[in-house]
């Protein structure tokens, strides 16, 4: 009875954030990442009841379905929406809080040099961009949010934006400093070429004011 109201929820979930889905029957026949989630569902429960072989061939067949890893040993709470979905893949000892948002290509991994709990742990409400990488055991707060192509390798607070290679913390708490809707995020390649800009004016000035004093001071020795 619970797996089948985990399954209204996660369907509930797509209706409401995804404006391409048209209805619930719509959304269970064709969302690749809602049947990632339904079988990754069974399959943990066969992980928990030490049957790991069967819940391995279960998440290796549904990955070569849709597209998206899962393993058996992942947490997932309800109403997990996983946006297209291919090339996700999510670690053993990841914990995914309700109704977070992942989209395609994102990762939720390790660095190799754990053990034990070795992947990321996401809070509720939490969206993971495009193509992000989140590597380590370390949490993610409640509705923060990682930009498409961000590199996560430390904790990111609860409310807070995370953008960049490595990912750095750009907004948190409502004190804005970026919007992030998967087009508008910084560029650290465009903001580094701005900062060296702004040094080498200073540089200049500063050098044109040494010429200047250098030159006052030889028109007087000429005197």
């Amino acid at each position: 009875m619970g797996f089948i109201k985990d399954i209204r929820k996660d369907l509930r979930s797509v209706m409401e954030r995804d404006p391409a889905a048209g209805s619930e029957l719509e959304v269970l026949l064709t969302y690749s990442g809602v049947h990632a989630v339904i079988v990754h569902r069974a399959a943990h429960w066969f992980y928990k009841h030490d049957h790991k072989v069967i819940a391995r061939i279960i998440s290796q067949t549904m990955r070569g379905i849709t597209g998206i890893e899962i393993h058996p040993g992942a947490k997932i709470g309800k109403g997990l929406l996983i946006d297209h979905g291919s090339g996700v893949v999510i670690g053993e000892t990841a914990e995914i809080g309700d109704y977070c948002l992942l989209y395609q290509g994102c990762t939720l991994g390790g660095t190799g040099k754990d053990h034990g709990k070795r992947h990321p742990t996401l809070g509720n409400n939490v969206m993971v961009g495009a193509g992000a990488k989140i590597l380590g055991p370390f949490k993610v707060g409640d509705n923060a949010k990682i930009a498409a192509n961000a590199v996560v390798l430390k904790e990111v607070p609860p409310n807070s934006t995370a953008v960049g290679v490595p990912a750095r913390i750009v907004r948190q708490n409502g004190k804005r400093t970026l919007d992030l809707d998967q087009v508008h995020i910084p560029d650290p390649v465009a903001q580094e070429i701005a900062r060296n800009r702004k040094r080498l004016a200073a540089l200049e000035k500063r050098i044109a004011e040494l010429e200047a004093i250098q030159s006052e001071k030889k028109n007087k020795e000429e005197k």
